[in-house]
C-alpha cells in the first residue's frame, strides 16, 4: 500500500495523443478541455487534448480517460508518479503521463479506465469523478 494518500480526479470525457511534425504551431480550440499539452522535440510535436479538438487526418493514438492527481504537489514529495504507476504495471495496464507545474496527469486507456481506479483503490488512494455527483 502507498505511504501517500493522494486524491485522483477520473475525468472520463475521451482524449487522445497527437503526433506532428516537428516545430508544428498547435492553434486549436482548447476551450472546455481540463487538459491540453502541447510538447515539442526534434523530431516531433505531440498534443495531448480532448479528441474533438483534433483535425480530421492528424494521426492519434487513444482514447484514453484523464486521470489528475488533485494538486498542487510539493515538489519535495518523492515517489508520488512512482506510487501510482507500479500499480497499473502490475495489471499489465499502460499508461501515458505528463506533468504541469502544480499536479501530474495519467492517461489510461479508456477500456482499461475502470481496472485501474479499482487498483489505485486497493491501494488506499481516493478516486472520485472531478465534480462529485458528476460523471465526467
Amino acid at each position: 500500500m502507498s505511504a501517500l494518500k493522494l486524491h485522483i480526479l477520473h475525468h472520463t470525457d475521451p482524449f487522445v495523443i497527437a503526433s506532428l511534425p516537428p516545430d508544428t504551431v498547435v492553434d486549436w480550440d482548447r476551450s472546455g478541455s481540463v487538459l491540453f499539452s502541447v510538447t515539442h522535440s526534434t523530431t516531433e510535436t505531440s498534443v495531448i487534448c480532448h479528441e474533438r479538438a483534433v483535425p480530421d487526418g492528424t494521426r492519434t493514438e487513444g482514447p484514453f480517460h484523464v486521470f489528475e492527481v488533485a494538486g498542487p504537489l510539493d515538489f519535495t514529495q518523492v515517489g508520488v508518479l512512482a506510487g501510482l504507476v507500479v500499480p497499473l504495471a502490475a495489471k499489465g495496464i499502460t499508461i501515458l503521463t505528463t506533468s504541469t507545474y502544480e499536479t501530474d496527469w495519467i492517461l489510461v486507456p479508456a477500456g482499461r479506465a475502470d481496472e485501474a481506479e479499482q487498483a489505485w483503490r486497493r491501494e488506499g488512494f481516493l478516486v472520485t469523478p472531478p465534480v462529485l455527483g458528476s460523471l465526467g
